[in-house]
């Protein structure tokens, strides 16, 4: 219960939105604990690829401190050596790319389909590898094919583990889900979130777990929690400074997104030239939404503001956020 909508803001946030933060460096030890048994792979299994330890990744929402409740997955790229291995791009697929293991050692060749590394064989040599690691529960090849989903016993959330290459142009190349590999570059994602997080006061990162909280209720067609993000990192963006009150950045979120959701996003990786892959009927739809949000919100902001009633204020963001916002007392 709140007396303020500020106070039912940071109680909703507390209690339903952000991880737990016990949970949460419970998680990051388990992540670490995990990189160990992995580097353990190349030693423990002659047939298991070389590593590039330096070049792991923790990547995905939960490195990036947008995760929100409850914690289910937890993303990191396992970095192979390219043993004499290189790669060469598609002429004619945008973002696949090849592997070439003719100078390979043998720990990649067998991996290969005529001198080809195999992405969906990698990933199955992950999974493979992964029933003989301690508190084991199940591996399986992610429904994607792209990484090797690991559960242990001891804990609710589960792993995604995408095996990787890295590149002299700096770029990693990782399973495509079809056999072949794809370029990503995880740390510009992590880049552009600090950077935007640390020109508006360090308040990007709340903003963006609120709105995906919402997101999640809001019933309107799924997007992607990346594709998500990246709408709020480029409203973050597009404003000289964001207000000290979540309810404000909300609203005026809300009333971007409006327009914003028919544009154009574009990949802060540079390897896709527009991340909004959504239908126009969906776009529609949520731009209605999003509309509908704003108008609420800017009520509420009017209750709270003009007549002073904050009992009234919180009743109306209850409307947008459910029956865990916070009643007024």
């Amino acid at each position: 219960m709140a007396r303020t909508v500020n106070s039912a803001f940071t109680e909703i946030n507390r209690d339903y939105v952000n991880l737990d933060s016990g949970k949460t460096a419970t998680a990051r030890s388990s992540r670490d604990w995990l990189y160990g048994q992995l580097n353990s792979f190349p030693d423990n299994y002659d047939s298991f690829p070389l590593k590039f330890e330096e070049r792991h990744v923790k990547f995905g929402s939960f490195a990036r401190n947008t995760k929100i409740r409850e914690l289910d997955d937890i993303d990191l790229i396992y970095c192979l050596h390219a043993n004499d291995a290189y790669y060469s791009q598609s002429t004619f697929y945008h973002n696949r790319y090849y592997l070439h293991t003719e100078n390979a050692g043998q720990r990649l060749k067998d991996l290969s389909n005529e001198d080809q590394l195999n992405s969906i064989k990698v990933v199955n040599k992950f999974v493979s590898c992964l029933s003989n690691i301690g508190q084991y529960k199940s591996a399986a090849i992610h429904r994607r094919q792209e990484a090797a989903t690991l559960n242990l016993t001891s804990y609710d959330w589960s792993f995604d583990i995408v095996p990787a290459f890295y590149t002299k142009t700096g770029f990693y190349l990782i399973p495509d889900g079809n056999g072949n590999w794809k370029a990503t570059n995880p740390p510009l994602d992590q880049q552009y979130m600090t950077s935007m997080n640390q020109k508006h006061n360090f308040s990007v990162q709340q903003l963006v777990r609120t709105l995906k909280y919402w997101n999640r209720r809001a019933q309107m067609p799924t997007m992607s929690s990346y594709l998500f993000e990246n709408f709020v990192l480029n409203f973050a963006e597009s404003r000289s400074e964001l207000s000290e009150y979540i309810d404000v950045n909300l609203i005026n979120f809300w009333n971007y997104l409006g327009t914003a959701i028919y544009n154009n996003v574009s990949d802060p990786k540079g390897i896709d030239s527009n991340l909004n892959d959504l239908s126009y009927d969906d776009k529609t739809k949520i731009s209605a939404k999003a509309n509908d949000a704003y108008s609420k919100g800017y009520e509420a902001y009017r209750l709270e503001t003009e007549d002073k009633n904050q009992s009234s204020a919180i009743n109306k963001w209850r409307e947008l956020f459910g029956n865990d916002f916070p009643l007024y007392y």
